[in-house]
């Protein structure tokens, strides 16, 4: 059983620049070597576009405290025709060996026949900078014959000599917009540089009323493998399976345990991401309307 005590409401954007005129989606944690926590996450601008952007906190037990304004934009929107250029939306966030950062996010680009399409993007950024550079124009995994419509929402665990990802994508579209069926893939960087695809999702929609699992978040600790995730039954809910190899997964969404959500929440959680910081656990996680509310934070009751 999982107990999660809400903290607080942490961000919601303010217009503080063009590109930070709403929503603040997609917290994203990155612990620093000075005991900051520094959390990333993408607002809008008037036209919609996702950029990336960063807001520090001093944060010990249970409680919080902003370090100053957001920090931005990191990264924007790509140019004209390519994979991101309708938004740049922040997913994982990592500390590279030289100090730097590196960043896995989703290009957004607009659809015609459909509302849209999304491939993985990757942008690092040196040691004290407050810039990324893509790696390139190109996405670091678009389609393929696995993931045929949209990829997205990855998260990334180093294990060993190899890099695993996990990523939502679709199988299918329907006609209308909820239509879709889409569950979390797998895919293992080797040694060799070269990225493989599961061939079977590793969790899938529990078909009815759920039809899409998202923005995996992970971790691994004496326990086994932990992933936490979003559903939609049209409505945002939180869920959680346990593995014991990383590769086989076993459901148990009750184990979560909030408070009724409510204020700022607008009676959703949705998009977590999960870490450890300080000697505890933490989840991020923003609220109704794809982030039009901002984001919060939520700590693992102990005992």
């Amino acid at each position: 059983m999982q107990r999660w005590r809400p903290l607080g409401h942490v961000h919601v954007a303010a217009g503080e620049s063009p590109w930070h005129a709403s929503h603040a989606t997609y917290p994203t944690p990155l612990s620093l070597p000075d005991g900051r926590l520094r959390v990333f996450f993408s607002p809008r601008d008037a036209k919609g576009r996702s950029s990336i952007f960063s807001l520090d906190l001093a944060l010990e037990g249970e409680r919080f405290e902003r370090l100053g304004p957001p920090d931005g934009p990191w990264l924007e929107p790509g140019p004209r025709g390519a994979f991101d250029d309708a938004g740049a939306s922040v997913a994982w966030v990592g500390m590279l060996p030289d100090g730097g950062v590196e960043c896995l996010y989703l290009g957004w680009s607009l659809g015609v026949s459909v509302p849209f399409r999304t491939a993985i993007g990757r942008a690092t950024a040196p040691p004290g900078a407050r810039r990324m550079t893509r790696d390139s124009p190109a996405p670091l995994l678009d389609r393929s014959a696995e993931d045929p419509f949209v990829l997205g929402y990855p998260w990334a665990l180093d294990v060993g000599a190899e890099r695993w990802l996990w990523y939502g994508t679709h199988l299918s579209w329907g006609e209308g917009w909820l239509e879709m069926d889409h569950p979390i893939r797998r895919a293992v960087r080797g040694p060799d540089g070269l990225w493989r695809r599961d061939e079977a999702p590793c969790l899938r929609p529990a078909g009815g009323e759920e039809f899409a699992l998202s923005r995996p978040s992970l971790l691994r600790d004496a326990g086994g493998w932990h992933m936490w995730y979003c559903r939609r039954l049209p409505e945002y809910r939180l869920g959680y399976a346990h593995s014991a190899d990383g590769l086989r997964w076993r459901r148990d969404d009750a184990a979560l345990r909030f408070p009724e959500a409510a204020g700022w929440e607008e009676g959703v959680r949705c998009y977590p991401a999960v870490f450890d910081h300080g000697g505890r656990r933490y989840m991020l996680h923003n609220g109704a309307g794809y982030g039009r509310s901002g984001f919060g934070l939520a700590v693992l009751e102990t005992g």
